[in-house]
């Protein structure tokens, strides 16, 4: 299964796909059937990769990944619509080592919907994209395109507007008032 790319936004419904980046935020793409693009701010905006999102486990936090993949593999998926209830038992299926305390219905409810929104995508049957190891110079190569994958979808830190730039002249202020006269 190959989520790079897909993104769920803070406040929107649904999943986005990663287009590009300009100047005010990122452009994506809904993944429903109307294939709307729009644009989400940087500031006002969290992304969350679906490569990255966990969810809380008694032991260790379980990768989103593995949970989609069992799911895959379940013969009958309950509708995200269904009661609070089968969808937990319908959990404890696919990811019987889940916190029950800290992961909510309302989780569990988001992460059945995404599974019916990306089950019928043809990126969700494809393998992922696995590179062989030949040696530490394509190690670093690999690294370098990472780190640039990694900038390309973290924002750029806004340089704050009280800082000078370094080759600015300083212009004295002459500071109005009144005199004394003695």
């Amino acid at each position: 299964m190959n989520l790079a790319g897909l993104v769920a936004v803070s406040g929107k419904p649904g999943l986005h796909k990663l287009i590009g980046q300009n100047k005010s935020g990122f452009i994506l793409e809904s993944l429903d059937e109307q294939k709307s693009k729009t644009i989400v701010n940087i500031s006002t905006a969290k992304l969350a990769s679906l490569e990255d999102i966990t969810v809380y486990g008694e032991d260790e936090d379980l990768k989103l990944k593995d949970i989609l993949e069992k799911m895959k593999s379940v013969a009958k998926v309950p509708d995200a619509k269904a009661d609070g209830k089968e969808l937990r038992t319908f959990f404890f299926e696919v990811a019987p080592k889940h916190d029950e305390q800290r992961v909510y219905s309302s989780d569990i409810k988001k992460i059945v919907s995404w599974f019916h929104i990306l089950k019928d995508m043809p990126l969700f049957s494809e393998a992922e994209v696995v590179v062989a190891e030949e040696g530490a110079a394509d190690d670093k190569a690999e690294g370098k395109e990472k780190a640039k994958s990694i900038k390309a979808i973290q924002p750029k830190a806004a340089k704050p507007k009280n800082e000078k730039a370094p080759n600015a002249k300083s212009v004295g202020v002459k500071k109005a008032g009144s005199k004394k006269n003695p």
